[in-house]
């Protein structure tokens, strides 16, 4: 097995070019990074068995390309074994659509995987685009895994992972045939974000406005982390009336907004914070972490066996839950720690004790009257979407700033992890509104993108004529389809940090700055001269 590694798809990349030796700075090991490469040379070649078999494909091959798919996300699957048998099933699968084929001479190329070796040695220009239709449907794919659990499927959607895993592997294509591909990448990842919100609000409800504490009380407690709403539903029945308390951690915890999850009596709270503090935040914690999906770190000797994974996720040696969601371990793990002795308050990052979510589409545009009005009186002047991963990386307290300065007649929109900069914060409220309004996940950003729509639709304008500004925060593939997403969209002006893509060259890169004026973070003060001005 291979001791080096290639992998610059996270925004952590070492030195900001490429993590290139025995392990990778999320704790990767370049033996599972050269698995990784692998498997998706594998899929590649299933993507080309497919072409002229399409008939044979069943939603037994979707749902593999999707999950194999979503394994290679950054922090998802930190396990070889895991790897190698998706590697296993997509080989089966794919001698499965060319089982004629064995005996043709044609040089079709149908019998071959893709050396991924061949897309990182690449042209840098070429290797940035490719690199953006990778990613993004890495980002798509794990948005389709959790439509997928909960039974929503959209075909278009699924057959574009295979005609962008085509173009991945295709090393005659320049520009002209690649950037096409890149933009539609952006375009189906919004169909897969509205699956995955029609999805979510069929089941559990439309989120609502909730208030959700930061305090753990005590007695045996679980904390779940990721985003998989369909396993904290199944955590919950199968813990209702043991007394024990759930607390989602990270990305989960927008699901106390939503009915059919709040209205269980032991969802409590959220604990900790994002992603990147749980080895400091869980080393003494009394009480098992269960992982639904990516945003797991190398977990340290201290807490390790206090650590379950289920789905996709996985790594040597921990407990992992199959598909019969048994979640018995996790339960007498829970009751056998036994919680803390007292109520225990936590804080977020600026000290407060509470934090608001529950501001989708569906409760903001019930009150687009208020907004508009206030809009009109000059209540409100300006709205800033301020979003995207957090993550380690010196630089990131810039969002907590911006939103600190951002003013008194502003709004701020916010979703997924990186919310945990400002969220704790008090900006006070606007015409009964709160400044700070938390609109859920990443996924969310389905609902922004529907109320800035709604509002272009009210004032008779477009999205880019809206008072509204966008600052990003990255740190993984899901923030990459998203913001192809926006520029599919034709969102201009997007300000992105804490530093640019290692993956993008220089010509992609002014390409995206000529078209959509996509720029680099600098400062909070010059960045809101210029948003303002």
């Amino acid at each position: 097995m291979n001791t080096k590694m290639f992998c610059f798809q996270c925004e952590q990349t070492a030195c900001g070019k490429a993590c290139t030796g025995a392990a990778g700075v999320c704790g990767k090991k370049a033996d599972t990074a050269v698995l990784q490469d692998r498997l998706t040379g594998a899929l590649i070649g299933l993507a080309r068995a497919s072409e002229g078999n399409e008939s044979l494909l069943t939603e037994t091959t979707h749902r593999l390309v999707i999950e194999a798919l979503f394994a290679t996300l950054t922090n998802v699957s930190f396990d070889n074994d895991t790897i190698s048998a998706l590697t296993r099933h997509v080989e089966e699968e794919k001698s499965r659509l060319i089982a004629d084929c064995g005996g043709c001479a044609s040089d079709c190329g149908h019998n071959e995987d893709y050396d991924m070796n061949r897309l990182w040695s690449a042209d840098e220009d070429i290797r940035s685009l490719k690199s953006l239709i990778l990613f993004g449907i890495r980002g798509m794919a794990a948005y389709a895994y959790h439509a997928a659990v909960l039974g929503y499927i959209d075909k278009e959607v699924n057959h574009f992972l295979y005609k962008a895993l085509l173009a991945v592997g295709m090393d005659h294509w320049g520009m002209n045939e690649l950037l096409p591909i890149v933009m539609e990448t952006g375009e189906i990842n919004l169909k897969c974000m509205a699956l995955l919100d029609q999805a979510n609000t069929e089941t559990y409800g439309h989120p609502a406005p909730t208030e959700v504490s930061l305090t753990v009380e005590k007695g045996p407690f679980i904390v779940i982390s990721g985003h998989d709403l369909f396993d904290l539903k199944k955590l919950l029945e199968q813990t209702e009336g043991k007394g024990i308390n759930i607390y989602t951690h990270g990305e989960m915890l927008p699901a106390h907004a939503y009915p059919e999850l709040k209205k269980y009596p032991h969802l409590k709270g959220n604990f900790g914070t994002a992603w990147q503090n749980q080895q400091k935040e869980f080393a003494e914690l009394p009480a098992p972490i269960l992982f639904t999906t990516n945003c797991l770190m190398p977990p340290k000797p201290s807490y390790a066996d206090r650590v379950f994974t289920t789905e996709a996720v996985s790594y040597p040696e921990l407990t992992h839950i199959g598909e019969d969601k048994d979640f018995s371990p996790v339960i007498e793990k829970a009751l056998a720690l036994g919680g803390y002795s007292e109520d225990k308050t936590f804080t977020g990052i600026n000290g407060g004790t509470k934090v608001m979510t529950g501001f989708a589409r569906n409760t903001v545009l019930s009150v687009a009257d208020k907004v508009v009005e206030a809009v009109k009186s000059g209540a409100i002047k300006h709205f800033f979407l301020v979003g995207g991963c957090d993550g380690a990386k010196a630089g990131r307290n810039y969002y907590t700033e911006f939103v600190k300065q951002t003013p008194s007649d502003s709004i701020v929109l916010t979703l997924a992890c990186g919310k945990y900069r400002f969220n704790d914060l008090d900006l006070g409220t606007i015409g009964g509104l709160p400044r700070i309004m938390d609109m859920g996940q990443c996924n969310d950003a389905y609902s922004a993108i529907q109320v800035a729509a709604a509002l272009a639709d009210t004032f008779g304008c477009g999205v880019n004529d809206l008072p509204l500004s966008m600052v990003l925060s990255w740190y993984e593939q899901k923030a990459v389809c998203i913001l192809l997403t926006l520029l599919h969209l034709g969102i201009k002006n997007i300000l992105l940090g804490p530093s640019l893509p290692a993956f993008i060259s220089p010509n992609v890169l002014n390409y995206l700055a000529e078209n959509y004026q996509i720029a680099p973070i600098s400062t909070p003060e010059e960045d809101l001269k210029k948003l303002l001005g």
